[in-house]
Parts: C-alpha cells; structure tokens; sequence
C-alpha cells in the first residue's frame, strides 16, 4: 500500500443510526476513489464493510469495519461503525480514534436515539463534524425537515453546505451553496459530475441557505460577527479563511444532501472531506502520563512512538488480530514496541493495513494510520502501546457495564471445557461481554449489551471456535435463613452393616443473627461426650448442609449454632459419621425454626427522557421496585430506585420500549431482603419438584 504523509491522511469515522445508511455511503466512497470497481450493497451481499456471517444474516453492521480510499492524492480512512446500540461501545473506540466524524442522518427517518448518542460524543470527543443527510432518492424523504430537526435536536451549529436540486426519484444534483454552483449526476450510479446552473426555482432557497451557513461562520469569530451585523455580509476571502478553523473547533457543522445508493451527491463530499477537514496533524497533540508527569504526544512522523489499541478481533485460524490507531511518531517492521500499560516488551512481523476483511502489509506506518498486528501475546483492548524510551500511558474510555444476562452452557456436555476456552476469547475480543463464573448458583453466565449483542455473539462461538451452547435465565442467588431459635434438636447418624458401623449423635440449638451476621459455630461440649477430634466434624456437616440448603436449595446465612453435647462409639464413631450427625440435626433444626427465602436487591439507576418519566416509574413499582429519587440532567430525568434482581433480569428490552430507544440504565447489588410469601412459595415448589425428578 501506498505511503502518505500524515498531512495527506483524512481518518473519517462514519457513525449514527442504524439503517441510515453508514455502510452503503463507505461503498460508496470506496467506489468513487476507485478503491473499489463496483458500488457495493448490503442487500445483495456485496459489502466491502458488513462481510462478517452475522452481518450478512442481519443485514446490519455489528462490528467496526475498515477500508481506504484515495481522492486528491490524499488517503481517506475510513470507519464504518455499527448503529446498533448493542454495539455502542464499538462504535465509541472507533470514533475516539478518528479525527473527522460524518454523522449520517436518514431523510426519511431523521434524527434517532444512536444519531444524538453517538453526535454527543462526538462533541465531548472534540472530533470535528459533518452532517450527512442519506437517502435522498427515497419517498418521504425530506431535507429541510431533517435538517431542521437535527438544528433543534443536535446544534444549532449545523448549517446547509450542500443542498438537493430534487427529491425522491427527481433527486438528480446538488448545490453548493457557497459557491453557488450546482452540480449534477448520471442517472445510471457511475461517477462523473457535471458543473451546471443552479436552477430558478431553487436561487431563492440556494441564498437563504448560504445566509445561514454565513451566519454560523461568523459566530465563530469575534471580529467576523461584529461585521457581518454591521453589513449582514462576509466577503468570500473572509468566508474561506474562518471555513476551516470553525470546522475544525466545531464551531460549524455543514450538512450535506447525498444518496449513497445512487451515487449522487458523493464527490463533492470527498471534496470537502480532502479539502476542509483535518489531517492528523492539524489535531492538537495527544496528551498522556507516565509516572505523574504529563507527556505531550506531538502528531509527527520523527516523534517517539504511540498508540491506542481500540480493537481486537479473534479468529480460530490466524488468532488475535489487534487494531491500533497511531498518535504519534512512526512503528517499523520487526522494532517491536513498548506495552505501557502491562509493562511489558512485545515483538511482531508484519504491520497490516485493514481493509474489509482483508489486510495489506506496509514497512511502516505514521501518525493518523490505523494499523492491525497479528498473534500478540499480551496486548489487548484498552492498551497504551509505544517506545521505551519516552514510555506514557493515555487515558482509558469509561467502562461499560452489561445489561443483560444469561446462564450459559454446552449443549454437548463433552465440550464443557471448549465452551469454557471459546467464552475466554470472545471475551478477549469484546470487552462488553462479560463472563462469570457464579460458585453459588453453579453456573456460568455470559453478559452483554442487550439481546442482540448476545445472539450475535453466540453466532459467533460456533462459526469460529466450533462450539453450540444453550442460554437459559440465570438462576437467582436466593439465600435461606430462619425467623426464630430451636433448642435440643438431636442429630443422629447410625449405620451397621457387614463391617465396621457408622454411629455419631449430636445435640444442638440454633438461632437467627441479623443480617449480615454470617454463621457461628460455638462449642460447648463438656465432659468429653464428644471426643474433641469430632467437634470440627459436626461444624463441617452444618457448614455443608448450609451450602446445599435446606428450603429451596439456596445458601443458607445469618445463623448460630451452638453444639452442647453428644454421643460416641469407640469403634464406629468416625469423622464421616459425625459430619453426617451434624448435617441432619441442622437440616431438622431449620426445619422447625420457620425458614424463609432472602433475594438480592439492586440499586437501579435510570436515565430517560421527561415524557417518559411517569411510564418508567410505574414499571419499577410494577417490579416490586422502590423509587428512591430523582433528578433532571439536562432534556433528561435520572431515576434512583431499589428492585429485586429477579425483576430486572429483562429490564433492557422493556426500558427500550418505553422510552423509544433512549433510556438507559446502571444496576449494582445493594442487599438482601426477605421475598414475598407467594414468590417464596414458587421458587420453593419448583426446587421441591426438581428434587423429585432427580
């Protein structure tokens, strides 16, 4: 692949909604830089981006995909990232390693829950920011509409740059409303604009949109607002001196009118893609730390290396595959470099280019290059990696936490340990999907974004590591304790057969602690009726009947039991036998000291728009849940409640469909509380009916 230098490098992330139409601007970009010969589509499965199988069934981007192009002599990289918020955090990476973001915005549908997440980020990012307005060849679409909403919804910053000559099937050119130039397309999709005159019944649209585009630019310079109110105009130097400084401070956001599937409208959005916006060295310098010193990572080729690996990808051929996006100074072939944040040295052969699901070897690579290394041993998602001679650790991306869970298991019980190894490198991959290993249910649970996230991620496990599992609810970690003290509860074990007999008896009282108070063993044997070698041995039959259950087969807590005497054989008596004395006494004790079912109760925390405050409150309520206040933040309301964790296991895709898409919530274990009679009664009679299944 062709060398660039940095100033000649356009790192452009496409973000926004699902089915706006991400992917199929990317083809064509690549078709239109020649990059690729023919205008790829997701429906016919000819994408150069959506080639994952997954991808293919959905017919939708789930993962960040990565491709290049050239126009004007300058390499535009690009990223094509899912619009599904099950893959937000994917989106995210991708974006804070970018320095130009098209945020494309159907015509037809508008401005949608990932369009605001992902423009909002964007703005925290600092990323400069261009408004792509697809679909314009649809019916219903409409473009002053969508603009106009996306003024009112995302920053009145945005302003027409380049709007449609047509709409629906007449949508046939554009306008660029600072030149005053329109332009117009082939019918049949292939390249070739052709410079014409804007036509009459659009001049009066065309000056009022260039009157606002004006006025933006102007706001974004003290000295160019005080003249243009004084004239209420900019002459054109003025206007193409502040043009790249407001794009670049985000001060102006154009919006231009395309339709990717037609191929209308896409060259003159490589030519202000080339032409005014930034080059990674016209970013400000990426700053980190090593050791509580600031280091300053300047955007050149002759600086000392460093970068952000913002992906990984797992295959079961090749192995790990780790996506990094260069910030400073250049990476050669066989230099190996520096893993700040394990502290570790890593070597490697080749620097891969991406592109699609193809990579292309290069000697080295630059500031602004997105470049991929293969079979790392130690480096992963997350990592600062750079030379060990200006050694610095850059800031890491919140965490996010999942939000659905489920119990997750071989449908072979042969493949147990392949489950267990495939569910580790999917881990490694995604760093949303969380894999936990629960001792107290006896089970493994996988954690995701959302159900699509998990669907797809299964998919996943049995196309590249050759595993099938099964997905259930997770069991709830109930917990079993008692209301009230027994006294004088006899616990005897006695076996003969042929040989050697089993004979242990022990007496004990057990009472209730508060919560929180753990178990206690007291021992107040006297007089040797039980040898002290035993004493432990009827602690540990309690210890493990407490573990098995007594109720519903639940841990059981929060719990004396004090052992005040006993009986013994000379020849029979044995460890065993006293570990089985003690299981019974404690199993017949809590049987007559009127046990009940505890549940973990989870702080929830809820953002989600005002008009939806009312339904989202009901609904805890409904599960059983308390609201413990409230907040406004922003167009927003923040909801703190406590609910059962039974109720909140499928929470996700019910906030959703109260809130269009746009809540979002945190949870996180807060305590134990005693379930309801009725609810206690199920999970007991469903313990008591597997039980005699067995």
């Amino acid at each position: 692949m062709k060398k660039y230098e940095e100033k000649n490098i356009r790192n452009v992330c496409l973000i926004g909604h699902g089915g706006s139409g991400k992917t199929s601007l990317g083809e064509a970009i690549l078709f239109d830089t020649g990059a690729t010969t023919r205008l790829g589509a997701v429906l016919d499965e000819t994408s150069n981006f959506d080639f994952e199988p997954e991808e293919i069934k959905r017919q939708s981007s789930i993962t960040t995909a990565f491709a290049v192009g050239e126009w004007k002599k300058k390499k535009i990289q690009l990223n094509d990232t899912p619009g599904d918020n099950n893959f937000f955090v994917d989106a995210r990476n991708a974006l804070a390693s970018s320095d130009t973001a098209i945020v494309v915005i159907s015509a037809v549908d508008g401005v949608q829950v990932m369009t605001e997440k992902m423009y909002a980020l964007s703005e925290e990012f600092e990323i400069p920011r261009l408004v792509v307005i697809n679909k314009m060849d649809r019916e219903r679409a409409n473009f002053k509409e969508t603009l106009d909403r996306a003024r009112e919804l995302l920053s009145k910053r945005i302003a027409p740059l380049i709007i449609p000559i047509g709409v629906e099937d007449s949508f046939k050119g554009v306008v660029n409303v600072l030149r005053q130039k329109a332009y117009m397309f082939p019918a049949d999709g292939s390249q070739g604009m052709e410079e014409a005159d804007i036509p009459a019944d659009m001049v009066d649209e065309s000056e009022a949109a260039r009157e606002t585009l004006i006025e933006v630019i102007a706001e974004s310079n003290d000295d160019l607002m005080e003249k243009y109110l004084d004239t209420m105009e900019l002459s054109q130097e003025e206007i193409d001196g502040a043009l790249p400084s407001a794009m670049l401070n985000g001060t102006l956001v154009p919006a231009v009118a395309v339709s990717a599937t037609k191929n209308v409208g896409i060259e003159p959005l490589l030519d202000l893609i080339c032409d005014r916006f930034p080059a990674p060295s016209d970013r400000a310098a990426r700053t980190g730390t090593w050791e509580d010193a600031e280091i300053v990572c300047e955007p050149k080729p002759d600086a000392p290396f460093a970068a952000t690996v913002f992906k990984t990808v797992q295959d079961k051929f090749t192995g790990s595959l780790t996506i990094a996006r260069i910030w400073s100074g250049t990476l050669k072939v066989d230099t190996g470099f520096y893993n700040a944040t394990r502290d570790e040295k890593e070597r490697f052969g080749q620097i891969l280019i991406p592109v699609g699901k193809k990579q292309e070897s290069v000697p080295s690579a630059g500031p602004g290059d997105i470049i991929a290394i293969a079979k790392l041993k130690n480096t992963v998602l997350g990592d600062t990696i750079c030379t060990d001679k200006q050694k610095v650790i850059f800031p890491s991306l919140p965490e996010m936490h999942p939000i659905i869970t489920y119990a997750v298991r071989a449908k072979d019980k042969n493949e147990e340990d392949k489950v267990g190894q495939a569910l580790n490198r999917i881990a490694e991959e995604d760093s949303t999907i969380k894999i936990i290993r629960d001792a107290e249910v006896k089970e493994t649970q996988i954690a995701g974004m959302g159900q699509v996230h998990i669907d797809t991620t299964i998919d996943k496990m049995k196309r590249k590591f050759d595993v099938e599992v099964e997905l259930a609810i997770p069991r709830i970690p109930y917990r079993e304790t008692i209301r009230k003290k027994v006294e004088n509860v006899e616990g005897k074990h006695k076996k003969q057969t042929g040989g050697r007999g089993q004979f242990g008896v022990c007496y004990i009282n057990v009472e209730p602690l508060p919560h929180g108070g753990g178990f206690e063993f007291v021992n107040k044997i006297v007089g040797g009726s039980i040898p002290r070698q035993w004493i432990s041995s009827v602690e540990k039959g309690v210890v493990g009947r407490m573990i098995q259950g007594v109720i519903a087969g639940y841990n059981l807590v929060d719990v004396r039991v004090t052992l005040f005497d006993g009986k013994y054989h000379d020849v029979d008596s044995s460890d065993g036998a006293f570990q089985m004395a003690g299981s019974k006494g404690f199993k017949l004790a809590v049987g007559k000291a009127d046990a009940y079912l505890l549940e973990p109760i989870w702080n929830l925390e809820v953002v989600c728009p005002d008009e939806a405050m009312g339904d989202v409150m009901g609904d805890i309520s409904q599960r059983r849940g308390k609201v413990m206040g409230m907040e406004a933040k922003g167009k927003n309301q923040v909801i703190r409640a406590q609910a059962p964790m039974a109720e909140l296991l499928q929470y996700a895709p019910d906030l959703d469909s109260m809130t269009g898409g746009r809540g979002t919530f945190t949870v996180g274990f807060s305590h134990y509380d005693e379930v309801p009679f009725d609810q206690a009664q199920k999970v007991i009679a469903a313990y008591k009916s597997d039980e005699e299944d067995d």
